[in-house]
């Protein structure tokens, strides 16, 4: 295989795991809506150049105005994407955006995420070194628990931004986290303490920092999941990782 085919292969499987399933000559596919290219124009394809550049998609295909699932219309104020370093090594996912997170569209801003900043801080880790994102993208209604069909329309996007970022390992924040990554039923309480392989990346349940505030002498806990989060990222990477 030459170079050429290679990086277009390198491509593809890229793409792929983006969701595109291929291209056309079909003129519609590749205006989306635009005017159309004339006949004997060559099929293109635009690459995503980066982890960046593949968020960014992401965030696009998802839109500011999301109606997706029924959300939308219960009290919402925005899609909350995700914020951090787009190369991470290090990924947070939580639960869902709360009241401060609708309000500023960032996740974790709140008092569980001025908390969850100290955890990373406690790991020799800055915030803006991580990579932070939600199961779900928007505020369930009285941050109640969010619900099977809202899981299931925003888990796709959850999943394509863990492919963009490619992180070394994943912190899974609480039962929603850790039960929608996983896929199990079993209690967060159950999942702790072992590490998972999970899409090329170590996942790591623990508590959520708002569950932390409310019972403080599980904070042991939680920092023996940091630091075996830590002990990872900073292992040498053996060949294939």
């Amino acid at each position: 295989m030459n170079d050429v085919s290679r990086q277009l292969a390198d491509h593809l499987r890229f793409y792929a795991d983006l969701g595109v399933t291929g291209v056309s000559n079909d003129p519609r596919w590749r205006t989306r809506g635009g005017p159309a290219p004339a006949p004997d124009d060559e099929p293109t394809i635009q690459i995503a150049r980066s982890a960046a550049d593949a968020l960014a998609a992401i965030k696009a295909d998802i839109g500011p105005a999301c109606s997706r699932c029924k959300l939308h219309a219960l009290g919402r104020r925005q899609v909350v994407f995700g914020v951090g370093n787009p190369n991470a090594d290090l990924m947070f996912v939580g639960e869902a955006p709360g009241a401060d997170e609708d309000a500023q569209g960032i996740p974790f801003v709140g008092r569980a995420g001025q908390l969850l900043t100290k955890m990373i801080l406690a790991i020799q880790l800055e915030r803006d070194q991580v990579y932070i994102a939600n199961v779900i993208k928007c505020r369930p209604p009285e941050n109640r628990n969010p619900e099977p069909d809202e899981i299931a329309t925003c888990q796709p996007f959850l999943f394509q931004q863990i492919d963009a970022v490619k992180p070394r390992v994943i912190v899974a924040l609480g039962s929603f986290a850790a039960k929608t990554l996983l896929g199990t039923q079993d209690s967060i309480s159950r999942l702790r303490g072992r590490v998972y392989d999970f899409r090329g990346a170590k996942l790591i349940p623990t508590f959520h920092p708002s569950f932390l505030l409310r019972s403080p002498d599980r904070k042991r806990d939680a920092w023996e999941d940091l630091k075996r989060a830590r002990a990872l990222l900073t292992a040498p990477v053996t060949r294939g990782e």
